[in-house]
């Protein structure tokens, strides 16, 4: 069936030149290789590999010193996902690309240090029960340029008259978007090539920052894929029309950040969305789920907030949850239950940042949830009013993170033991090289 839709992609796209075999590390950035069309029948066969260590990369490509030493960076045979085959159509070359993950050095099993395997995991635990989540993403991102007579700092895109950065993001600004037209239609005609169900595009609440929402899917694994591969063309299609976009969580620290919302309803075998029960408050299994959300986000803070940046976004006023809760119709709590058809019943989920990985993020979600269905916990009382007046209960600092993570059991249990140390690995070395770094803030407070 793969080498099927293979020659299909090949005989409907003659000219294609180059394709963009692409591997997802655990940050979420996306690597790979560059293959002749004469070549891409190997990656259907069983031929291609790539260094194991490849998946644990960290944000400046470096190898995890330990995991390299153990197994002399031995390889694995990758596997590929033909239904992401699709055209790169910012490229200079007629060029397509596709979506790899990795598998064990016999090719025989998933590897469990790749983003995709484990959230496949999670998505079999859910098959066994015979339930299949409905998952939808809305991304935040900046769009900027850089000021090279300022060391390359960033310089919002939206300024008032006097150059300055503009007061607001004109949040739902018809007028702002249609002066991003240009970059915009564009960004929405590379999504129509490569097949991405863009739903809406809005300005949002900081100036230069705009939010794109996906249309849900029944393939939480299809919706990440659509997540990565739209950030990914966010980005090209920016660099085109000289741009920056950025979905770092905090460019501005004056400013709010940028934030990476998850919707997700579950399916029975009938297709039956099993959090509505026709009230307005949702059935007992979405209080389960939510329950399970609450009780590991701690655990999972380091998968949602995954740099020393994503923790600047997390500040009162800014839309970027301090703790772990819930309310209805409530969007200043880290989960909220949106209102409307009892149909459409489900769970927004607002903790991670827009740099967070799509796939890690999901599948962290997912399996929270899931333990909560499985153990039958009960939900706390939900929120009403503010949630920022209520005390801080999540990890506020990258290193609290990084250490309820790596001990936690849920993790383990969820995600697996590989992940949790691979991950743990890769963020203490770049908890590493920030904490040797002397800032320009310090030099001027102490030289």
């Amino acid at each position: 069936m793969s080498d099927l839709k293979l020659d299909q992609f090949l005989q409907d796209n003659p000219d294609i030149e180059i394709f963009e075999v692409i591997l997802h590390d655990l940050n979420g950035n996306q690597r790979g290789k560059w293959l002749p069309r004469s070549q891409i029948s190997k990656v259907f066969d069983g031929g291609f590999k790539m260094p194991l260590s490849a998946c644990s990369l960290d944000c400046w490509g470096r190898d995890q010193d330990e995991l390299v030493e153990e197994n002399g960076d031995t390889d694995g045979i990758c596997e590929a996902h033909p239904e992401t085959l699709a055209r790169v159509p910012w490229a200079d070359k007629p060029t397509a690309q596709i979506i790899i993950s990795m598998g064990n050095e016999a090719g025989d099993a998933p590897f469990g240090g790749d983003c995709r395997s484990v959230l496949q995991s999670v998505l079999d635990r859910y098959a066994a029960l015979g339930l299949t989540p409905v998952v939808a993403s809305e991304i935040e991102f900046h769009l900027l340029t850089l000021d090279q007579d300022k060391f390359g700092q960033p310089q919002h895109t939206q300024r008032a008259l006097d150059g300055s950065p503009a007061l607001g993001g004109q949040t739902y600004g018809l007028d702002t978007m249609r002066n991003a037209a240009p970059l915009m239609d564009a960004i929405a005609d590379a999504a129509k090539v490569q097949h991405l169900p863009i739903d809406t595009l809005v300005t949002e609440f900081g100036p230069s920052q705009f939010e794109i929402n996906l249309y849900h899917q029944d393939s939480a694994m299809r919706a990440c894929d659509q997540g990565s591969m739209l950030k990914r063309a966010i980005r090209s299609v920016a660099r085109q029309h000289d741009k920056i976009a950025s979905f770092m969580a905090k460019p501005f620290a004056q400013e709010v950040g940028n934030g990476m919302h998850i919707h997700f309803s579950l399916l029975d075998e009938q297709g039956n969305n099993v959090f509505d029960d026709g009230t307005d408050q949702g059935s007992d299994l979405l209080r389960h789920a939510v329950a399970g959300c609450v009780d590991t986000m701690a655990d999972s803070m380091a998968i949602l907030a995954p740099n020393i940046n994503s923790f600047r976004r997390m500040t009162p006023g800014c839309f970027a949850p301090l703790s772990a809760n819930w309310g209805y119709e409530n969007r200043t709590t880290a989960i909220r239950i949106p209102g409307g058809d009892h149909r459409a019943m489900r769970i927004e989920h607002r903790v991670a940042g827009a740099d967070a990985n799509p796939y890690l993020a999901v599948a962290a979600i997912l399996a929270g949830a899931l333990s909560g269905i499985e153990r039958k916990l009960s939900a706390p009382e939900p929120i009403e009013g503010d949630a920022g007046d209520v005390k801080p209960t999540l990890p506020h600092f990258w290193n609290d993170a990084i250490g309820v993570f790596e001990d936690s059991d849920f993790i383990g249990q969820y995600l697996g033991a590989e992940l949790q140390r691979n991950f743990t690995l890769c963020k203490r070395k770049e908890k590493h090289e920030f904490d040797t770094r002397i800032t320009a803030l310090e030099y001027d407070a102490f030289l």
